[in-house]
C-alpha cells in the first residue's frame, strides 16, 4: 500500500472540455496526492473524502465545476448510479437547480410501476448485476447530465447510457471525478461523441507511482 502523495508526476496532455478548468479543481488532485492510496490491482482508494467519508466542501466545489462546464447544455436532470455517485450528483444539482435520479443496483419493493433495466459488470466485485430505474422518472423530455465518482472500463456508464436510450432521453454530458485514463472507458466514450469531462485523469498507475494528465 502506498500513499499517493509520494509518487505523483504531472504530464502535459489536455482534454478539451475541461481546458481552462478553474484552479479550485486542482483541489481534487491535491487531495488524491495527500490522502489517496494506491492498492494492488489498479485500485485507487479515496474513501476518506469522496466515496465513503465525504468532504462536503470539496463535493460542492466539484459540483460548481461541473456546472461551469455543462451550464449551457440545457441540462434538466442529473442521473447517477447508487451509491457513490449520489452525493456528487446532489451537490452538483444544487448549482443546476434540477432534480437527481439514480439507478438502483437491484429492483427493490419500494420501486413501483414499470422500470428500465440494464446489466452492468462490476470490475471491483467481478460479477454482473442489474440496475433499475423507474420509468416515471426518465423520459424523452429529459436532457441529462450523467455523473459518477470513477470511470475505468466504463461498464457502469454503458448501463446508464442504455437506460437513457430506453427512455429516449438525451445525454447532454458526462461528468467524472476521477478517470483512469489508462483503461478504455474514457477513450471509448469520447470516440462515441459524448461530451465527457473528467476532473482528474490518472494516466498511469502502479503500486508505487501515479501520473496525472494535466488539465
Amino acid at each position: 500500500m502506498q500513499n499517493v502523495a509520494e509518487f505523483v508526476i504531472i504530464e502535459d496532455n489536455l482534454i478539451d472540455f475541461v481546458k481552462g478548468a478553474s484552479s479550485q479543481m486542482k483541489l481534487l488532485e491535491e487531495r488524491i496526492m495527500e490522502q489517496g492510496q494506491v492498492r494492488p490491482g489498479n485500485v485507487l482508494k479515496v474513501d476518506c473524502f469522496l466515496n465513503h467519508q465525504l468532504d462536503v466542501d470539496l463535493l460542492d466545489k466539484i459540483g460548481e465545476e461541473f456546472y461551469r462546464i455543462f451550464k449551457d447544455d440545457g441540462i434538466n436532470k442529473i442521473l447517477t448510479i447508487e451509491a457513490s455517485g449520489i452525493a456528487i450528483a446532489c451537490m452538483t444539482a444544487r448549482h443546476f437547480n434540477v432534480p437527481v435520479v439514480f439507478a438502483k443496483k437491484a429492483k427493490s419493493k419500494n420501486i413501483d410501476g414499470d422500470v428500465y433495466t440494464s446489466t452492468v459488470h462490476s470490475y471491483t466485485y467481478g460479477r454482473d448485476y442489474d440496475i433499475t430505474l423507474a420509468k416515471k422518472f426518465l423520459s424523452p423530455a429529459d436532457k441529462v447530465l450523467i455523473l459518477d465518482d470513477f470511470l475505468a472500463n466504463g461498464k457502469a456508464m454503458k448501463g446508464l447510457l442504455d437506460v437513457c436510450a430506453q427512455a429516449g432521453a438525451t445525454v447532454g454530458g458526462i461528468g467524472i471525478c476521477i478517470e483512469k485514463g489508462f483503461q478504455p472507458g474514457g477513450a471509448e466514450l469520447r470516440a462515441a461523441g459524448y461530451k465527457l469531462a473528467s476532473l482528474a485523469i490518472v494516466d498511469t498507475m502502479s503500486d508505487d507511482q501515479l501520473t496525472f494528465r494535466e488539465q
